[in-house]
Parts: C-alpha cells; structure tokens; sequence
C-alpha cells in the first residue's frame, strides 16, 4: 500500500475507533447526567470522606471504617479467595464506585440493620456536595444490580426503579448475557449464584408450613419459589398474597439452590415483582 493511503486508512481507522468507544460510554454518560436523589425516611449517620474503593460495592471510610453499600450487588473481584472468578465488568464497576466516592466527602444513611458480621456499615451513600445518592447512581448506570435482606429493606421500589431503566436501555452489565434474566427452564445451568428469574407461575401450594410457588407441572424438578412460615407474614403485610401468584409472570432475584429442582428461597416480598414485567424490561 502506497504510504499516503496507509496514513489516510489508519485515520480513518482511528476515527471509527474513536467513534466505537464514545457510543460505548454515551449509555453511563446519560446515566450520571442527572443527580440521583436519596429517598427521605433513613436514618442518618454523619459523614465521612471515602479514602479507598474495595470493589463495585464496598469502599473504606478515613475514619478506619469499611462500608458495604447496602441494597446493592455489583460484580465480584477475587479480593484474595482462591480460585474465585472475576466476574464481567468487575473492574469497570469498582472503576464507578471510584469516580462517584473516591476522596469525597459521603454522608451515610441507615434503613435497617447497620453492621453486618464482617463489622461493615451497612449505608446508603450521599455525596456531601453533590447530593449524588451513590448506589442510584450504581444502579443507573448499571454497574450494580438490587440485593436485599429482610433486615434491610428499605427504599427497594426506588432501586428497583433505577436498575429497571439501566436494563431496558442494556448500560452496563445488562449488556451482557452473564447477567441475563433468566428464565424458569434454563436456570437450572446456574445452580450456586445470584440471579433474577422471570417466568408465569403453574401452581401454589403449602406443605409442612412452607409454600411453594412452582413454575411447572412437574414440582420435582420445575423451578421453585420457596417461601417459609416465619417470613410469610412479612408477605402479607405487605399486600402480596402467595396463593394469588397462580397464572401470574413474577420476576425474583436470589441465590439459586438445588431442591427437587432448582429453587430460590424468598424471605421478604421485596425479592419478587409482580409488576412492569416483560421482554421490553429484561
């Protein structure tokens, strides 16, 4: 190739390179346009300046203190386990939590249990100057995905709300299959993880003061929602009736466990969504 042309050709490469990594950022650019407000109704704790990020979800305080973001689930890095596998965009996720927190000062917010059994504080996030509330801002640019306990559920709705429009528009890891909705037939392949699993429930039933809300004929091996006597008065108070999910789509997210059949254990309603279901929001 005469050298003229190789110079032009390799701008014009350059160029589509260029080009190819400003629509690859555009999704999170739009994500983080707009700040992100914390809901009323928490706790505060005071504040402090984020002096280091652990990963998509865990950073250190100056105070010595270690926070885990709660309500939120961003990919995993090793953090020194042996033979545990770098999740997709774990790097890029711990890269977000940087941006948003790292050396800025954070004001923290409780909404239920505040300490977990590693000693980390268990809060929600708020730029000091900003307003940012960090783990929306997680959630909408899709480097974290909703995960709760029953003694942490507070302002679920409004996560659920910010991960919803990042998985319609596939920011982050809603790009990629790794991080799919799943469905009822194939999750069996992911036996052991988290996941969100989406599909119309056959039948309910209660045996031994557990429910079982199955999603085929076959109650042995069909994926199961198994929800247990001591957690099924939360699900009451909170308006969602078991019994009526028969002939419902639900979506639920959990650890996927192997009993007659895949299954994930819900403690707390705020694990399973009845509403807005469908290809579009996946």
């Amino acid at each position: 190739m005469h050298p003229t042309y190789a110079l032009m050709y390799s701008r014009a490469m350059l160029r589509r390179l260029l080009l190819l990594l400003l629509l690859v950022a555009l999704p999170a650019a739009a994500a983080s346009a707009d700040t992100i407000r914390l809901p009323d109704g928490l706790k505060p704790g005071g504040s402090a300046v984020a002096v280091s990020v652990v990963d998509g979800d865990t950073l250190v305080l100056d105070n010595g203190k270690q926070v885990r973001l709660v309500g939120i689930q961003a990919p995993k890095l090793p953090l020194g386990r042996p033979n545990y596998p770098t999740w997709p965009l774990a790097e890029a996720s711990k890269t977000a939590l940087e941006r948003l927190a790292l050396n800025r000062r954070l004001t923290l917010h409780y909404g239920g249990r505040e300490v977990d059994r590693h000693r980390r504080l268990l809060a929600h996030l708020v730029d000091a100057e900003t307003g940012q509330w960090i783990q929306g801002a997680m959630l909408a640019q899709g480097m974290a995905r909703v995960y709760t306990f029953k003694d942490n559920r507070s302002i679920v709705p409004e996560m659920l709300a910010q991960e919803r429009a990042a998985r319609t528009a596939r920011r982050g890891i809603w790009g990629l299959r790794y991080y799919a909705v799943r469905t009822p037939e194939s999750v069996a392949r992911d036996i052991g993880s988290f996941q969100l699993v989406e599909g119309m429930v056959h039948a309910v039933a209660e045996r031994k003061n557990i429910t079982f809300i199955n999603f085929a004929a076959d109650w042995k091996t069909d994926f199961t929602i198994v929800v247990r006597g001591a957690d099924r008065k939360a699900f009451r108070d909170a308006g969602l009736s078991l019994p009526d999910l028969a002939g419902k789509r639900v979506r639920v997210r959990g650890w996927v466990k192997s009993w007659n059949g895949p299954e994930i254990e819900a403690t707390h309603p705020e694990q399973i969504e009845t509403a807005g279901l469908g290809p579009a929001d996946r």
